[in-house]
Parts: C-alpha cells; sequence; structure tokens
C-alpha cells in the first residue's frame, strides 16, 4: 500500500494557500482545511504517512489537484534500463516502476519521486540536471518538499 507522505500534504496545503488565498487571513478555503485536518491528525499520531484509501474524499480531492499541477514522471530520455539496468541510470526508478509506471496510482508514483529525490543519485540530479529543469549538483528544496521547481 502506497501511502501519502506528509511532505506532500504539507506542499498541496501550500500549493492550495497560494491558488486561493484566504479573504481575510483567518478564514481556511475548504481545501486547505480538508487538508489541515489530515495534517493535524498525522503530526498528533506521528504518522508519515496517510492512508490513500481511507483520507477523507475532501482531502484526497484536494491533494489529487495539487498532483495533477506536479510533473508525471521522472524522466529524462535516457532510460538504462531498456539497456539492461535493474534502475535507471537517468532517472533513478527501478525497471518495474518504469514498465508500470502508467498503471500506478497517484501515491505510489509521489513514493517513488520522494525515494528517488532523497537518494539523488540519478544522473536527473546531477550529471543532466538541465534536462529536468535544475542544476547540476543541485537537488532544490521543493522536491524534497513534495513540490514541482
Amino acid at each position: 500500500m502506497a501511502g501519502i507522505h506528509i511532505t506532500d500534504i504539507e506542499a498541496a496545503i501550500n500549493f492550495w494557500r497560494a491558488k486561493r488565498p484566504s479573504p481575510d487571513g483567518i478564514t481556511l478555503t475548504p481545501e486547505v482545511r480538508a487538508l489541515a485536518e489530515v495534517y493535524a491528525l498525522m503530526v498528533f499520531y506521528r504518522e508519515q504517512e496517510a492512508d490513500e484509501f481511507s483520507m477523507p474524499q475532501t482531502a484526497l480531492a484536494a491533494w489529487l489537484a495539487w498532483y495533477d499541477s506536479t510533473p508525471d514522471t521522472p524522466c529524462i530520455a535516457i532510460c538504462s534500463t531498456s539497456q539492461g539496468d535493474e534502475e535507471c541510470k537517468g532517472c533513478g526508478r527501478s525497471f518495474d516502476e518504469v514498465q508500470l509506471w502508467t498503471e500506478m496510482r497517484p501515491a505510489e508514483k509521489r513514493q517513488t519521486w520522494r525515494r528517488i529525490t532523497l537518494s539523488g543519485q540519478a544522473w536527473r540530479f546531477n550529471r543532466y540536471a538541465e534536462r529536468a529543469g535544475g542544476v547540476a549538483g543541485e537537488v532544490p528544496a521543493a522536491w524534497v518538499q513534495g513540490e514541482p521547481a
């Protein structure tokens, strides 16, 4: 089961705060309120991941709207799995992740993004960072937070 990491919940909250700011500085928009409730429970219970299947529908819908604003795939068009590698040197995904990417649920994809971003070993984070929109040797903090650069 893939869970939704707390940093993705934070990123979704910040996405909605920027997209639909509070009209009075106090009132939360429905999306922010739904996500904030999930976030608060995660903090209270010291959970790192929220179960995507038991998440309230409004929170999941808000998270999915944020997810749709992020890059879908870490691919930089240099796939070493086609040459027999178990892990792609270009994007950092395993052979199975590359093959099944279109079938994976959003939470599974975000889990993969988090793993490869924290590792930072894939060429998308160093040698070919310009293909991913970054600077060689630099992993933007926003990626670790779950936000697109």
